[in-house]
C-alpha cells in the first residue's frame, strides 16, 4: 500500500494566514505545510483540501483514478471546489466498514472529539490508521489483534492518542508513527524532530510518499535522558512532554510534602494538574530502588531535591560532620544512584537544576551543596544517552 501525504499541516495550514507568531514566521520552505490530506494507492483520498490536485501533481500523482473521497472532520471556512471527475466527499458512520472496488477496506473508528478516524486495510493486508486533528480514539476495549503498520495522528496536539493505542497494542515497536495536522504550537526544525523522536514518531515534508508495511527505521527512543536548567526554565515541562505518548509512567517526586508551606503546595499542585491522569506518583527519594526493577518509564523530578535529602541523611551540612564521615557517606549514596542509572533497564527521564552559574553562596553549606550538585549532574549525565539544557523554555541538546 502506497501513501502520499498531500499535506501534513493543521486545517488552516502552516504558516497560518495573517498570524504574526514566531512559529508561523519561520514556517517557510520545507517547514511550510498545507492542510493534511492522504492519497492511498491513487484510489482513496482522505480529506479534501484546497490545492489537492496541484499537490498531487507536484508529488507525481493524479487524482483521476480516485474512487472514494472521505472526510475525517468538519471542514470550516470557504467551500472547497470539487475537482472534476472526483466522486462526492462523504464520511463513514462510526463502526461501519466500507469496501472499495479497488479492494481496500475502510473502517470508521470513533473519536473522543468531533471527527472520524479511518482504519484502511489494503488487499495485501497492510493496515494504517489515520486520525483527525485534535482527536484520540474513544472506547478502546481489549487488546488489538495486531499492531498497525502505520499510524498518522496529531502527535503534538493529542499525544495521549498514541498512548491509548500503545496501551492496547495497536502501536507496537515496529509501528511507524507519523505526526500530521502540525500547527504553530509545534516547534520548528530540529526541535520538532527531537520532540517526536522521544515519542517514537517523526514528521515528513508535504508530498512525501510512504510504502505501508515496508520495514521502516523506527526512531530510537533514548533509554536515559537528563534534563537540566535553571528555575522556571521549562525543564520539568520538557521532561514531561517526552513521556506523554506512553500509556503508563511513574512520576517520582523527590520533594515530598512540606507542612505549613502553602507556596510549595501550590507548586506541587500545578505539576499534578499538568500530568496525564494515567500517570502514577511515587513520593520518595529511594530512586535507586526504582531504577533497579523493570516497569514503565520513570520521570524523576528532581535530582537537586534528592541531593538535599541525601545531605540531610548524612548531616553533610555541618563542617565537622562532613569531615568526620559525612563526605564519604554522601559519596557512597551518590555512587549508588549513578550505578542504578547505569544499570537501569526501564526508560528514565531525570530532571535536575543548574545552580553553579549564579552568585557564589555566602555560606559553606550553600557552597557545598552547589559543588555536590555539579558533581552529581556530571556523573549522571555521563550515564545518559541524551542530555538537554533548557534555557528560557528552549531545549539545547548537549548530548544525543
Amino acid at each position: 500500500m502506497e501513501l502520499t501525504l498531500l499535506g501534513t499541516g493543521a486545517p488552516d495550514g502552516l504558516p497560518r494566514p495573517s498570524c504574526p507568531c514566531a512559529a508561523c514566521a519561520t514556517a517557510r520552505g520545507p517547514w511550510a505545510r498545507a492542510a493534511t490530506a492522504l492519497l492511498i494507492d491513487d484510489a482513496l483520498l482522505l480529506d479534501l483540501t484546497p490545492g489537492a490536485v496541484f499537490a498531487a501533481a507536484r508529488a507525481g500523482h493524479s487524482l483521476g483514478a480516485v474512487r472514494q473521497v472521505l472526510l475525517t472532520h468538519p471542514h470550516d471556512g470557504p467551500a472547497v471546489e470539487l475537482p472534476p471527475a472526483l466522486p462526492p466527499a462523504g464520511r463513514v458512520p462510526d463502526g461501519q466498514v466500507l469496501t472499495l472496488i479497488s479492494g481496500h477496506r475502510v473502517r470508521a473508528v470513533p473519536m473522543d472529539a468531533p471527527g472520524t478516524g479511518y482504519e484502511v486495510s489494503s488487499p495485501d493486508g497492510e493496515r494504517l490508521l489515520y486520525l483527525p486533528p485534535g482527536a484520540a480514539p474513544a472506547g478502546l476495549d481489549g487488546r488489538a489483534e495486531r499492531p498497525y503498520d502505520l499510524v498518522l495522528c496529531d502527535v503534538i496536539g493529542r499525544p495521549e492518542a498514541v498512548a491509548r493505542l500503545r496501551a492496547v497494542g495497536a502501536v507496537g515497536p515496529a509501528t511507524e508513527v507519523i505526526a500530521v495536522h502540525l500547527d504553530h504550537d509545534a516547534p520548528p526544525g530540529a526541535a520538532l524532530d527531537r520532540l517526536l523522536a522521544a515519542a517514537g514518531a517523526r514528521a515528513v515534508p508535504d508530498g512525501t510518499t510512504l510504502v505501508v508495511g515496508e520495514y521502516p527505521v523506527v526512531p530510537d527512543v533514548p533509554r536515559r535522558v537528563l534534563v537540566t536548567g535553571g528555575a522556571r526554565s521549562g525543564k520539568s515541562l520538557e521532561a514531561e512532554r517526552r513521556l506523554e505518548t506512553f500509556p503508563e509512567v511513574v512520576y517520582v517526586a523527590t520533594g515530598g510534602r512540606r507542612e505549613g508551606d502553602p507556596e510549595w503546595a501550590a507548586r506541587v499542585g500545578l505539576h499534578r494538574e499538568r500530568r496525564p491522569g494515567a500517570w502514577r506518583t511515587e513520593e520518595t527519594c529511594e530512586v535507586a530502588e526504582l531504577l533497579g526493577v523493570d516497569g514503565p518509564p520513570l520521570l524523576v523530578d528532581c535530582l537537586s531535591l534528592w541531593l538535599t535529602d541525601a545531605m540531610d541523611r548524612v548531616d553533610a551540612w555541618e563542617d565537622a560532620r562532613w569531615r568526620e564521615g559525612g563526605e564519604a557517606a554522601l559519596r557512597a549514596r551518590v555512587a549508588e544512584l549513578v550505578a542504578a542509572v547505569r544499570g537501569a533497564r526501564r526508560q528514565v527521564v531525570l530532571v535536575t537544576n543548574e545552580v553553579g552559574a549564579g552568585v557564589v553562596p555566602a555560606t559553606p553549606a550553600g557552597r557545598r551543596f552547589r559543588d555536590e550538585l555539579g558533581r552529581l549532574n556530571a556523573a549522571v549525565a555521563a550515564e545518559c544517552e541524551e542530555v538537554l539544557l533548557v534555557v528560557a523554555g528552549q531545549a539545547v541538546v548537549l548530548r544525543g
